[in-house]
């Protein structure tokens, strides 16, 4: 292999795959993957690939945000430059500021292509050898009781799957309370679970809804209320007995610095969607050094998004020690990829080749995307 492999091109390709039935949550709702397809094209002919998912909700990207930024600044920054030079390409594309989801999936892409010039996989350049065996955890949107327990009775009897975790944040909250406790009652303690609010109550209605649910054995509460409400979190965190989860308040290595030591939070999910193999590992080396659980987060990521996830995950001993979110693209109807993913007995089976281990079928590509 050469020792010095630069970047000549990268590209940004829409497309939109419809889900089977859309997700909702607190902060939205998803009926289609409208996500971007993001390759590094290189000088040896590899091409590197990552998958970008807009969430204007959240982090106010969109799908012609995404591909305008990577065409316009984030591409045209990396070109000439090595792919072994990872800090260096970092360092290019922020100096174009917020646009995480967009950076995330070009430094990914750098990743998957070096990986594929090396002939080694992402987890193994990450230090994490073959990789650890990943559990994995089923996201449950918005429904009635009823709906949401035969769904997590179905992933259980599929898959495997005895990790789940509930969106919350409607109002009146007993509604969310009702759906927890009736998993509760039908799974008993042979489940793990822990709620997901996206922001959507007041610290005040959080409290009460965790008093309510204190009987339930929930692993976490992630984000119940805003992630600018400073004070607010902190009182939430010294009041609740359950474990507070930070995800949309953690975006940055500040970010999980200020919400660690503040008392804002107990816990930090990472997301490679928004930060990265490279990011991530800073936000990974912050959690480790100051002895807090992670949880590997999903952005309802397509199945290429799916592996950069379990990719990182596996490489480590604190992110593959819980339940990581990697089964949503089940939710999806369709997907880019050659050969699909799966999960068996309650576990994700990783890919096994170079790089993130996966390739786009050209010909799907072709009738999904949405440039032409």
């Amino acid at each position: 292999m050469r020792t010095d492999v630069r970047v000549t091109r990268v590209d940004a390709v829409p497309f939109s795959i419809p889900y089977r039935k859309p997700l909702r949550f607190a902060s939205g709702e998803v009926h289609a993957a409208d996500h971007v397809l993001v390759r590094v094209h290189t000088d040896a002919g590899v091409v590197g690939i990552a998958e970008a998912p807009p969430r204007p909700f959240t982090y106010g990207e969109t799908q012609a945000s995404i591909v305008a930024v990577v065409d316009q600044l984030l591409g045209p920054a990396l070109v000439g430059r090595s792919l072994h030079d990872r800090n260096a390409l970092r360092a290019a594309m922020h100096r174009t500021v917020g646009n995480p989801t967009a950076k995330a999936a070009v430094d990914m892409a750098v990743w998957d292509a070096l990986g594929r010039c090396l002939g080694l996989t992402v987890t193994a350049m990450l230090g994490g050898g073959a990789g650890r065996p990943l559990r994995v955890c089923h996201m449950l949107g918005f429904d009635d009781p009823a709906v949401m327990v035969a769904e997590a009775g179905r992933m259980l009897a599929d898959h495997g799957v005895d990790t789940f975790k509930v969106k919350v944040g409607r109002r009146p909250l007993e509604l969310d309370v009702a759906v927890v406790r009736a998993l509760r009652a039908e799974f008993g303690p042979g489940i793990d679970l822990y709620v997901d609010g996206n922001r959507g109550w007041t610290a005040s209605e959080s409290l009460r809804a965790l008093r309510l649910m204190e009987d339930l054995d929930l692993s976490f509460a992630e984000e119940l209320c805003p992630a600018d409400d400073v004070l607010d979190r902190r009182r939430l965190v010294r009041r609740s007995t359950i474990p507070v989860l930070a995800d949309e308040s953690a975006t940055t290595p500040a970010e999980v610095t200020r919400e660690l030591l503040s008392g804002a939070a107990d816990a930090v999910s990472i997301k490679t969607a928004r930060t990265g193999f490279t990011v991530s590992r800073v936000v990974l080396d912050l959690c480790d050094g100051l002895g807090v659980e992670v949880v590997v987060g999903n952005q309802v990521d397509g199945q290429l998004g799916t592996s950069c996830s379990a990719a990182f995950a596996a490489a480590h001993p604190l992110t593959a020690a819980r339940a990581a979110e990697l089964s949503n693209f089940l939710d999806m109807s369709d997907d880019l990829l050659t050969e699909s993913l799966r999960i068996e007995q309650g576990h994700l089976v990783l890919p096994v080749g170079p790089g993130v281990g996966v390739v786009v079928d050209e010909e799907k590509l072709e009738h999904y995307r949405r440039d032409r």
